[in-house]
């Protein structure tokens, strides 16, 4: 009889070899220390997970990662990883992306997943600027932001609000972390795999480069005094009044992920027919 144990996998093994390029003190070198960690501490077989995402800095995890990886198109994250777990049900599907990519140019696509509930974990490192595009202002950029040459007297606009936004187009499972604490950001992320549906991990995530005085604020103002609530109406109501700062699983919701019945695959003779001229 066999009693030697399986070996378990250690974060260091969900990473790839390939060295990140991301600015020395990056936010984002913190969430992949959280994601894999996330990953150890659940032993998902490696070839059992792909990782998906769109175009920016963060957008470059799935390449440092050692599982299944799509590096997509600006915006297009979400529907890509939405067609892969609809086609591909037994896998557990990470979307990466910034704030830009996924509230700006994949807006449209952020709150229709919200409202799909396709069983995915979308962790969004928000640090208010496109920092691979030289600091421009995004969707999460204050007002009166002025550190932009395209906004010198800031964008004017109020910032966007994405858990507000993800609550209420349906979205069953909302936290927030910082890059300061890989650890809470790390549990985060396991309880977001675990949760069926949608789940949103949205990050502070400071760009050391063009918002270097985010590294500080974080740490200043992030703080972790709410109880995480499963009742959408009080979380709606706590999100109205949120500095932005508050930390942990804000809302957990009992919404069933949306799965539709399997069809029976075609044969490859099937698939030569319909494609025969």
């Amino acid at each position: 009889m066999n009693t030697t144990e399986p070996t378990r996998l250690t974060p260091k093994q969900y990473k790839s070899d390939i060295k990140p390029v991301w600015c020395k003190g990056c936010g984002d070198f913190s969430v992949i220390a959280a994601i894999t960690r996330g990953l150890s501490q659940l032993q998902l077989p490696r070839e059992n997970v792909a990782f998906v995402s769109g175009i920016g800095c963060s957008s470059r995890i799935p390449a440092y990662s050692a599982v299944y990886g799509f590096h997509g198109v600006h915006g297009r994250a979400l529907p890509i990883a939405t067609g892969l777990k609809l086609a591909r049900p037994e896998l557990t599907v990470l979307v990466a992306g910034g704030d830009g990519d996924g509230f700006s140019i994949g807006g449209n696509h952020f709150m229709h997943s919200c409202r799909r509930n396709v069983d995915l974990t979308y962790v969004v490192m928000d640090n208010s600027v496109y920092g691979m595009t030289k600091g421009q202002a995004s969707p999460t950029t204050a007002s009166d932001w002025t550190g932009s040459k395209l906004t010198p007297e800031g964008p004017g606009m109020p910032p966007f609000r994405p858990l507000e936004i993800a609550l209420s187009a349906g979205a069953n499972f909302i936290s927030r972390a910082t890059a300061n604490d890989p650890n809470g950001m790390a549990e985060q992320i396991v309880e977001a795999i675990r949760h069926p549906g949608f789940s949103l991990v949205h990050v502070l995530c400071p760009c050391v480069t063009y918002r270097p005085e985010q590294q500080e604020l974080f740490k200043a103002r992030a703080h972790a005094d709410w109880q995480s609530t499963t009742e959408r109406a009080e979380a709606m109501h706590r999100l109205a009044d949120d500095d932005g700062y508050t930390t942990g699983i804000l809302y957990q919701g009992d919404r069933p992920a949306f799965m539709p019945p399997p069809e029976p695959r075609a044969t490859l003779e099937q698939i030569e027919t319909e494609f025969r001229i």
